[in-house]
């Protein structure tokens, strides 16, 4: 059971068209009589949007001279002002739905795949009640502390190929993260964002495939925003960091959450395009597992080696310990002293 924070709208919906045009005009202010016009409405239409933003926690300032000017933000995910911070986007975050809580965005995005909705819809979720990372270990998500969304793609890949999938959300993730943070994480393969040897967020792509192709990739993202140490179970304070204790300072998780979609709607199309060479080779940059040894978990088999590169495929290649290259396109990664 899942319970909406509020009413999704579509990419033109009033509140996106007003928040836009305010945080176009800055200071300046968005004039009341262009935006009725805009959206063929009175401006006791718009003044009455306003005051719903307003209730929301858009402070609004609002004058004869001036118009409607945004002077603060709530740090609340809203559908309509992701739309007016993206100003559009190619496939991804072309609808977005908000939830205040929901068992898991995954499942929820799953079942609208089966039911027919387009590629690029992205759920977010304030809290989750059983968020989860690979091999269906639980993922912390607190309310309002994170960002837990999920993203439906239909990529023209081969189920072997799933792994490119991994790679671009990586480097889509730690881009954004710079661009709002000016924090560099480092990428762990296959899906973790790492800051030295704690994690601050991870990558879940979950697949309906038939034998030669995927029908339907659901893109799992999370995001420890701004935990503190004392919302971590003491379990987890040596392995885990959030962007806020990196940082030293509260991060805006409406503009990172944002810039994500940015991120991947970019990387997305580049591999669409048949330019994964370029996102994988930011990848490789930016990984802190190659060069290392490691020690790799597949099933019941253990690998020891060098992590020596990504191949065209997304699959790490690693050199074991009798000299052989192996390609590998899953599995849990230890990297050794």
């Amino acid at each position: 059971m899942s319970t909406p924070s509020r009413r999704t709208a579509p990419p033109a919906a009033p509140d996106t068209v007003i928040l836009a045009a305010m945080r176009s005009a800055g200071e300046t202010g968005a004039s009341g009589a262009e935006l009725a016009k805009q959206l063929g409405v009175s401006r006791a239409a718009i003044w009455a949007r306003i005051e719903e933003l307003r209730k929301l926690g858009y402070d609004i300032g609002a004058s004869p001279h001036h118009g409607y000017v945004l002077r603060a933000c709530p740090d609340a995910l809203h559908a309509d002002d992701l739309h007016a911070r993206l100003g559009g986007t190619q496939v991804v975050g072309r609808e977005i739905r908000v939830f205040k809580e929901t068992d898991s965005t995954n499942d929820l995005v799953d079942k609208l795949a089966h039911d027919g909705v387009a590629e690029g819809m992205v759920v977010f979720a304030e809290s989750q009640h059983q968020g989860r990372g690979r091999l269906g270990r639980r993922w912390l998500s607190p309310a309002g502390k994170g960002l837990w969304f999920s993203v439906l793609l239909r990529p023209n890949l081969s189920p072997m190929a799933a792994t490119q999938l991994t790679v671009i959300s990586a480097v889509a993730v730690s881009r954004a993260i710079e661009r709002e943070t000016g924090l560099r994480p480092g990428i762990k393969w296959p899906n973790d964002i790492m800051f030295g040897t704690r994690k601050c967020a991870g990558i879940l792509i979950e697949l309906s495939t038939e034998i030669d192709h995927i029908r339907h990739a659901v893109l799992g993202i999370g995001v420890d925003v701004n935990l503190a140490a004392e919302d971590f179970p003491p379990e987890l304070r040596d392995l885990a960091t959030s962007l806020r204790a990196e940082a030293g300072r509260e991060i805006d998780r409406p503009a990172l959450a944002a810039a994500m979609l940015r991120e991947l709607d970019y990387v997305y199309a580049r591999l669409r395009e048949g330019d994964f060479h370029q996102v994988g080779d930011e990848w490789m940059r930016r990984c802190s597992t190659l060069g290392r040894r490691v020690t790799l978990k597949i099933g019941d088999r253990t690998i020891q080696g060098v992590a020596e590169a990504l191949d065209d495929e997304g699959a790490l290649v690693v050199r074991n310990e009798h000299g052989h290259v192996e390609q590998i396109l899953g599995g849990d990664v230890t990297m050794q002293r």
